[in-house]
């Protein structure tokens, strides 16, 4: 055997909202069947599985007999609150069937931001995967805001594969994997069987949204991959309805696009500076301090910052940009908002007599900061 998957012992598998609900028409509870059967064939292969899946808000309009995907937020909200009884009852009765356990995570940005939430949902993942219970994970929409939602599962799965150390991502979706074009628009267009993950064309490939059921589309997985790629991981794009496709995949059979992780995994607390998809300001820095961060590994020190945007306080993730508003890097400051306009530009060796006192030289230590 050979592939990603084949060699992987963790796994991750995002399955789309389109595959869930057979294109919002209500559960596919078959689909969903042929999904239990293949994960407890992994589970006899020695694989560990975590299950991210769609369809709650897609399953929940169809409960209510809403004709499209509402955009007012509370009425999302209500129609995953509905729709999330139906999934979650559907996929316990198809593990069942194979002597396998569930367990419903729901989760949040919040409880990834916040640094104690995210080692307990990690212990509590990592302590079903050892009881051999198969969870299966959703993002929180009934208690979401624009400001902590993934906004899409792609992220999601991507975020619970670095969480959780996983080998591999398996993103089911309804298209062969990824295309040099639209392959709706262009017909013929050719299929990237194996790329480099975070290589920029792929996002130039990837394009628009997907369905009108889904949140996400191609591109959102080609980020994901990027994402997953950070904890050493490889995502496959494959077909959730080409047959067998976990157990041929698991098999090393080629199936869809690999897209390869290229780097080193990181350390587990600078994967989780990296999974924050919101920060709380903002630093500019200039060509010098970018080469001490990028070239050299080193400490952000304020005379580097050439600018500061935000509110923050000591402790909080912020953005480093260098001087054309790129996201290189983030970490968690030394000082709050105030205080870093105070101290930029100035060395290290000004900072007590400017603020009074000096708590740390450097304004982001190299131990919390994670290039980007």
């Amino acid at each position: 055997m050979s592939g990603p998957v084949a060699s992987a012992k963790t796994l991750v598998i995002k399955v789309g909202s389109s595959l869930v609900t057979n294109e919002g028409r209500g559960l596919d509870v078959a689909s969903i069947a042929r999904w239990a059967a293949q994960i407890a064939r992994l589970r006899q292969l020695g694989k560990r599985s975590v299950l991210v899946s769609s369809g709650a808000i897609a399953e929940g309009l169809q409960r209510l007999g809403l004709p499209r995907r509402p955009h007012a937020l509370h009425e999302l909200q209500a129609a995953a609150a509905v729709g999330q009884m139906g999934l979650v009852q559907c996929y316990e009765t198809c593990f069942r069937e194979h002597g396998l356990a569930t367990a419903q995570i729901l989760l949040t940005h919040a409880d990834m931001t916040d640094r104690q939430r995210y080692l307990n949902a990690r212990s509590t993942l990592r302590t079903l995967l050892g009881l051999g219970v198969i969870p299966v994970i959703n993002e929180n929409d009934t208690v979401v805001t624009d400001e902590i939602k993934f906004g899409d599962n792609d992220t999601l799965g991507a975020l619970v594969t670095n969480l959780v150390e996983a080998d591999a991502l398996v993103i089911l979706t309804d298209q062969r994997g990824l295309h040099e074009s639209d392959p709706r628009r262009v017909p013929g267009a050719a299929l990237v069987e194996r790329a480099r993950a975070g290589d920029p064309r792929l996002e130039a490939m990837a394009g628009g949204t997907g369905s009108r059921l889904a949140k996400g589309g191609m591109l959102t997985k080609v980020l994901a991959a990027k994402r997953a790629a950070r904890s050493g991981a490889h995502t496959v794009i494959a077909s959730g309805r080409e047959p067998e496709v976990l157990v041929r995949l698991a098999q090393g059979e080629q199936l869809g696009t690999l897209l390869e992780a290229s780097t080193a995994p990181v350390t587990a607390r600078k994967q989780w500076l990296a999974d924050h998809l919101s920060v709380a300001g903002q630093l500019t820095l200039d060509a010098g301090a970018v080469t001490a961060l990028v070239r050299d590994g080193k400490s952000l020190l304020p005379i580097g910052v050439v600018g500061v945007r935000g509110s923050f306080e000591r402790g909080e993730a912020v953005a480093c940009l260098d001087p054309d508003g790129r996201e290189i890097a983030r970490g968690l400051v030394n000082y709050s908002a105030q205080e870093s306009r105070a101290i930029m530009r100035r060395s290290s060796s000004e900072i007590e007599g400017l603020l009074g006192y000096v708590d740390e030289p450097e304004l982001i230590h190299r131990d919390n900061l994670v290039l980007l």
